[in-house]
């Protein structure tokens, strides 16, 4: 019964989703909830499932909003417009140099495998110059995502750590044995990216940009914009954004400390009218809260899954429907399926239930461990820009402006060809063997 109502609300849940006809709030806020009551779920019990789910999100929405509000702050002084000449005087009107430097951006703002960080350097940073040349910001959220898979493979990222927990090896020496592969996708990134490029020009990418943005300009908010820009405080601007991202690289401290302090200081600085600070707070407040409320709501749709039960029991029903011959292919199956799986599975449920059962599956008809874990880790750290049960995912969605339903349609189908892509460099590479 858990295993039959959980992959029911997982389905409606998508389902709506994608056809957009609620908004993202309602739809985390109802249907989990539905669920929960036909488990039979009290008010009580029900409480503590959704309080289980925010004490996993809470720090990214309010990380989001004064992540937003710094970002956009930063854009009304005009900072983001010198920085996007400058790249500009580099790059041109180049639509795949401008890719291939934002997985070079991406890469290096993941070095720390924390992929909040990673989404708040790379956006922000490189959205403006994409919104000059008009390229589509699913692209960015594609080579975004691509990057935080191969760079997540270190051994101080979250999935390498599990599956070298389950395996009981040290992570140290299970890096070492795939650091050749991960080599390997590092280049893939940057094909990733030329590809991406490729892909924008078709759409009409780096065309038309001087006569469009004169056609689009209102004079009026122009007036306005250029009232609030802060020219001589430019370096000032740089200079503590730069300390910012430094500051979350290093990991000094929790990330919405940071930005909260750093705003504080943008605002006294730049603005130290309390009126007009005041104005220029609500001015993204919109943008803040909404996509902040989504990531709460989502909140509900993490617990309820999680605590409840009915993933562990999703993954259980899974398996004795499978058929015996599938077993020596185990580790092929599990690169097959893992970005759709990993997509509904949170990292801890899919590493810590899903691969041991695999993997426990699969040495009985003697494919190693070691190959289904890795067939696994290329799944999931794939599908992490896609999960709908990762709170990165919403904030990514939030700062590159993007609706979830355009992401999963855009990106989704071409996140899971990447993933058999991998899956068959790891074949030619020697990680995964037909047994």
């Amino acid at each position: 019964m858990q295993a039959l109502i959980g992959w029911a609300t997982l389905i409606v849940l998508v389902a709506c989703l994608l056809r957009g006809k609620m908004s993202p709030v309602t739809v985390f806020g109802t249907i989990p909830v539905i669920g929960a009551i036909l488990l039979g779920a009290g008010p009580a019990l029900l409480e503590k499932w959704i309080t289980s789910g925010l004490n996993t999100v809470w720090k990214t929405a309010v990380l989001f909003i004064f992540s937003v509000e710094y970002f956009g702050l930063m854009s009304d002084t005009g900072m983001f417009d010198a920085v996007v000449k400058k790249l500009t005087a580099h790059t041109g009107n180049n639509v795949i140099i401008v890719s291939v430097a934002t997985a070079i951006v991406a890469v290096i703002g993941h070095l720390d495998g924390a992929t909040a960080t990673t989404a708040l350097v790379t956006i922000p940073a490189m959205l403006p110059l994409w919104k000059r040349l008009h390229m589509r910001p699913t692209g960015l959220l594609f080579i975004l995502g691509t990057a935080m898979d191969v760079m997540n493979l270190v051994p101080w990222g979250g999935p390498v750590v599990r599956v070298a927990a389950v395996l009981g090896r040290d992570v140290g020496e299970l890096w070492h044995y795939i650091l050749p592969f991960q080599g390997v996708c590092l280049v893939l990134t940057f094909v990733v990216a030329v590809l991406v490029g490729m892909s924008e020009i078709k759409n009409g990418a780096g065309k038309n940009i001087e006569s469009t943005d004169v056609a689009e300009t209102d004079t009026a908010k122009d007036e306005e914009a250029e009232a609030l820009k802060r020219p001589k405080l430019l370096w000032f601007n740089v200079l503590l954004t730069a300390i910012l991202l430094v500051g979350l690289l290093l990991g000094i401290m929790k990330p919405h400390n940071l930005f909260l302090i750093a705003l504080a200081i943008a605002l006294i600085v730049n603005y130290p009218d309390a009126k007009l600070q005041r104005k220029l707070f609500r001015r993204h407040a919109g943008d803040a809260l909404d996509t902040s409320a989504t990531l709460l709501a989502a909140a509900v749709f993490i617990g309820v899954m999680n605590k409840s039960g009915m993933l562990d029991a999703m993954v259980n029903a899974m398996l004795w429907v499978m058929p015996a011959w599938m077993g020596k292919y185990m580790n092929i199956i599990a690169g097959i399926i893992s970005v759709p799986v990993g997509c509904m599975l949170g990292a801890d449920t899919f590493y810590y239930g899903l691969f041991p059962l695999l993997a426990k599956a699969g040495e009985a008809y003697g494919v190693p461990a070691m190959d289904i874990g890795i067939a696994m880790l290329i799944g999931k750290n794939v599908a992490m820009i896609c999960s709908p049960l990762q709170p990165t995912t919403y904030l990514a969605l939030g700062l590159a402006g993007v609706e979830m339903k355009d992401h999963l349609k855009a990106n989704f189908p071409r996140t899971w060809v990447l993933s058999l892509i991998m899956c068959a460099i790891a074949m030619v590479m020697g990680y995964m063997k037909i047994y």
